[in-house]
């Protein structure tokens, strides 16, 4: 690989391959001036989602964040297999905010594979978020240590159980 080539991909894998991320931070310009093959971009994004798959937890929602963002971007079935399938063996063992993370995540990744994933598969997966939020409303909160409510923008247990409640509103506007 070349040193352009490298710098273009230290640049698109840092954006998550978000070009107006990139424009922000007023490094488009120097991205566009590689020309990189679009093939090259989803050969990255595709390498990209790989390794965040590989670092799905229940501890945290970095992962699922970063999943999130580059589904914005680039599709493919895979990945709402690969987190469905974590979150439905997974889930019930996190606390109630990474439940809660992990749910409303799942959401946004099937609302941005929609149009490439079967009907079988939407099915599937909303099912899993759904069986983790009503968890979530159904279950005592329980927050591991260094979770906390106000970074997430929540009070208590009934802003936790709106969100849940949002969240399955959204589930029902995939599947219709």
């Amino acid at each position: 690989m070349t040193e352009e080539t490298q710098r273009a991909k230290e640049l698109y894998t840092r954006f998550l391959g978000h070009f107006l991320n990139m424009h922000k931070a007023g490094l488009l310009k120097e991205y566009k001036s590689f020309e990189i093959p679009r093939e090259h971009e989803l050969e990255w994004l595709n390498e990209m989602a790989l390794e965040y798959a590989e670092q799905l937890s229940i501890r945290d929602w970095e992962a699922i964040t970063a999943l999130d963002a580059l589904s914005r971007n680039y599709q493919d079935s895979w990945i709402v297999k690969k987190v469905s399938s974590f979150a439905s063996r997974n889930m019930m063992s996190a606390d109630s905010l990474v439940r809660l993370i992990y749910a409303e995540k799942l959401v946004d990744i099937i609302g941005s594979h929609k149009q490439v994933i079967s009907k079988e598969l939407l099915f599937e997966a909303c099912k899993v978020a759904v069986q983790i939020l009503e968890n979530v409303i159904s279950q005592p909160m329980v927050i591991d240590p260094g979770h906390e409510l106000k970074k997430l923008g929540l009070k208590d247990k009934r802003a936790l159980n709106s969100r849940a409640e949002q969240s399955m509103e959204q589930v029902k506007v995939l599947i219709n």
